[in-house]
């Protein structure tokens, strides 16, 4: 004899989007060690693991939550925006391209610029966003910078840039080379006017970041374990035609050959800025 176990009395069944239990994206994040970590523990302790010190990638928005006091700034230049100069197109257009950033992670270019205090020092911090076309150097960038100087020379402000790029934006060709000239010499008049420029150098900064602007800094700062470089290794090495000392291109390593002033865990860069500024603009 048989026995039907399990008999399906109603075909095709279907389950409402809205009754589907599905579980939310985002609620744990594992770092490369294999440690798992709950978002809002990461979250509480500056997106920093505290199973293993692991910075986990973040951008402008929670870097500024990070250092203004009661998350309370006024962003700067937020209407300027990249467009198509060069009618550029690889696999697909540029034009094409900027649309999708822009919907997919709801900003205007790959850096921004606001102004606040920290700890109490009022102060201007543009903040690279990675996941703006790898946070990439163009046009936009280079003016928004600019604009930032300009307004800490107008209100005797100290500035702060915090990098996080892959270098050039390729799609913009010589307009994006061409900001490296444009940052430099907006930042020598920063100087001039006897103000403060501090960097801080996140995974990764590379290309003509660090090549310029990232390495110009009164006082330059960088995140542990940071990948900080010009070129990649492979090409070093086909370059020069030696093997290369591990861990060359991190934040560690170009501590100890003098490029980076100090090494800061991002739980404790609001102290270590408000402090800088504090001792050096006030003392």
């Amino acid at each position: 004899m048989a026995f039907d176990w399990f008999k399906r009395k109603t075909q095709n069944i279907t389950t409402s989007t809205e009754d589907k239990k599905d579980v939310p994206k985002g609620l744990w994040h594992q770092t490369p060690t294999g440690k798992i970590i709950e978002h809002e523990e990461l979250k509480a302790n500056n997106y920093v693991s505290p199973e293993d010190g692991f910075h986990v990638r973040i951008g402008s928005k929670e870097f500024f939550s990070i250092l203004f006091d009661e998350n309370k700034f006024t962003e700067l230049d937020a209407g300027v925006e990249s467009v198509d100069m060069l009618h550029f197109k690889d696999t697909k257009s540029y034009t094409d391209r900027l649309k999708e950033v822009k919907a997919k992670t709801k900003l205007t270019d790959s850096i921004r610029n606001a102004v606040g205090t920290v700890n109490g020092e009022k102060m201007v911090i543009s903040c690279m966003d990675f996941s703006f076309i790898g946070g990439s150097l163009g046009s936009v960038m280079g003016e928004k910078i600019r604009r930032a100087v300009d307004y800490c020379i107008e209100n005797r402000l100290p500035y702060m840039i915090i990098c996080q790029s892959g270098g050039a934006r390729m799609q913009e060709a010589t307009y994006s080379l061409m900001q490296l000239a444009k940052v430099q010499s907006k930042l020598a008049q920063l100087s001039e006017a006897g103000l403060l420029y501090i960097a801080y150098l996140c995974d990764p900064t590379f290309g003509g970041i660090t090549a310029s602007f990232a390495m110009t800094a009164d006082i330059i700062m960088a995140e542990p374990g940071a990948l900080i470089g010009f070129a990649g290794p492979r090409v070093i090495r086909e370059t020069i035609g030696k093997d290369l000392p591990e861990g060359f291109q991190t934040s560690e390593f170009l501590q100890e050959k003098g490029f980076v002033d100090f090494i800061v865990k991002r739980t404790e860069i609001k102290d270590k800025v408000s402090k800088t500024v504090n001792l050096l603009v006030h003392s």
